[in-house]
């Protein structure tokens, strides 16, 4: 059962959240939260496996919060298109990925199983749009250890940026998916990153990647 917290100050939008994601066998509301501070506050004491978390809330901000909840918790951040700019630093805040507010719903549900897994929501193209706007400021600083990086280990995040999943990093690689792990493993230690999508976001302010 993946249990998940919301946290939106719109009560009918908290209720409609709750409503979807309680009528699927595998997924289970353990709490509602009306801003970021109470959302920081319910995390420690439900546990839950995915936030969903709004960007604009009074108190506190859920940028703001995304950076504070830590451990196994991930967060699952709503936006609008308006709001591109909130949602790159709340991924580097490490935040696990977003999804934009008129999603359909089966997008919604599908996107909290995955980021439950452990993997990042990553596939929308506008994603990488995102990442790849915000990454062109030049005020932001660096992840530590880029310096450290193999020639491979700098080919593996170069790829990871361009959107390859572990399947098919083996087969560009010609290695098995247990060195593609390991490579992954070694890059997450090395830049102190959460997931995949800080990788993408240090590949881009290591300029590995170019936004088109």
């Amino acid at each position: 059962m993946i249990r998940v917290l919301i946290a939106d100050d719109q009560a009918l939008l908290r209720g409609s959240f709750r409503l979807l994601i309680d009528s699927e066998d595998d997924l289970t509301v353990v709490g509602e939260a009306g801003d970021g501070r109470e959302a920081v506050a319910l995390t420690r004491t439900k546990s839950p496996d995915v936030v969903l978390m709004d960007v604009r809330m009074p108190e506190m901000d859920g940028i703001t919060a995304a950076g504070q909840i830590a451990g196994d918790t991930r967060v699952l951040i709503l936006t609008t298109f308006d709001l591109d700019e909130y949602v790159y630093s709340a991924l580097r805040a490490g935040a696990s990925g977003f999804l934009l507010k008129d999603a359909p719903p089966d997008d919604l549900l599908k996107a909290i199983r995955v980021v439950a897994s452990g993997e990042t929501l990553l596939a929308p193209t506008v994603t990488t749009r995102l990442i790849a706007e915000f990454v062109r400021r030049p005020v932001r600083q660096p992840f530590h250890g880029l310096d450290t990086l193999t020639d491979r280990e700098r080919e593996v995040l170069t790829l990871v940026a361009h959107g390859l999943s572990n399947a098919e990093l083996s087969v560009q690689l010609q290695v098995s998916p247990g060195t593609v792990k390991t490579h992954i493993g070694r890059l997450l230690a090395k830049l102190n990153a959460r997931d995949r999508a800080q990788l993408v976001i240090a590949a881009y302010e290591a300029r590995l990647v170019t936004p088109r």
